[in-house]
């Protein structure tokens, strides 16, 4: 490996990186991770960077994917190297155009549907209950009423024909073939609708009451659209109704 230098191509690394890179085959996995980003950060490109340290390029992307150059460092790391290798191209631009396009739509509709109570109830439910962060449109319950009302609220406003898919969390102590035909009769689902449920082994931290059917989390199926939708609404609602109290998780939506 190359020894560290305290400028890389006229950028100056700082010292603490420097220590990093130098102890770089002592260091556990997640410094070696974090070493990377902070490199990746400075605006180095991937070719740069490994130069410093011995990593993987696939390891090294995985790393660095969440992280955007801005143009300025762009500009630079084609002025350093008289290449394109290492700027980020943006290959996700359609999508984000798309996505936009979706929230900006989903919150005129929102605004427009606050006398709905049943639009109401069901984007209330899913900001207490919905999946927030997968980009999947899901919620899970152990109150199949509360399923019921997500399955509706998705076809009324989301999706005319909805296709859902289930799964159980359950605890050792469940009998789950009588909790998955209990939730079948439930949500009128089939066999086929639910996947590989989820068993909680009994142990420190488990509950000494066990729900007798468990949890049930029912995610509509090809729902990313939807996802981006919902939480358009829930953010919509929240500055309408909740402009009181705390919502800096719905202040930045996924996408965005």
């Amino acid at each position: 490996m190359s020894q560290p230098t305290g400028t890389f191509g006229g950028m100056d690394i700082p010292a603490d990186l420097q220590v990093s890179i130098s102890r770089y085959d002592s260091l556990g996995r997640w410094d070696r991770a974090e070493l990377g980003r902070a490199l990746r950060r400075l605006g180095l490109s991937y070719g740069e960077i490994r130069e410093q340290i011995p990593v993987p390029k696939g390891t090294l992307s995985g790393w660095c994917r969440e992280i955007r150059l801005s143009q300025d460092q762009a500009v630079a790391i084609k002025e350093r190297t008289g290449s394109q290798i290492g700027v980020p191209r943006d290959t996700q631009w359609k999508r984000r155009l798309e996505v936009e396009r979706i929230q900006t739509e989903a919150r005129v509709f929102a605004l427009n549907s606050l006398p709905d109570p049943l639009w109401v109830a069901g984007t209330v439910l899913y900001w207490g209950e919905g999946s927030k962060t997968t980009r999947k449109l899901e919620l899970a319950n152990a109150d199949p009423r509360a399923l019921r009302l997500f399955m509706s609220w998705t076809e009324r406003y989301l999706d005319p024909q909805p296709s859902f898919v289930a799964a159980l969390n359950l605890h050792a102590g469940n009998n789950e073939p009588a909790a998955r035909r209990a939730w079948q009769t439930e949500l009128g689902l089939g066999p086929a609708d639910f996947t590989k449920s989820y068993v909680k082994p009994d142990g420190t931290g488990h509950r000494k009451n066990h729900l007798p059917h468990g949890v049930c989390r029912l995610r509509l199926r090809k729902g990313t659209d939807a996802f981006y939708q919902a939480m358009s609404w829930v953010h919509t609602l929240a500055e309408a109704w909740g402009s009181d109290v705390p919502t800096g998780e719905l202040t930045s939506l996924p996408g965005r």
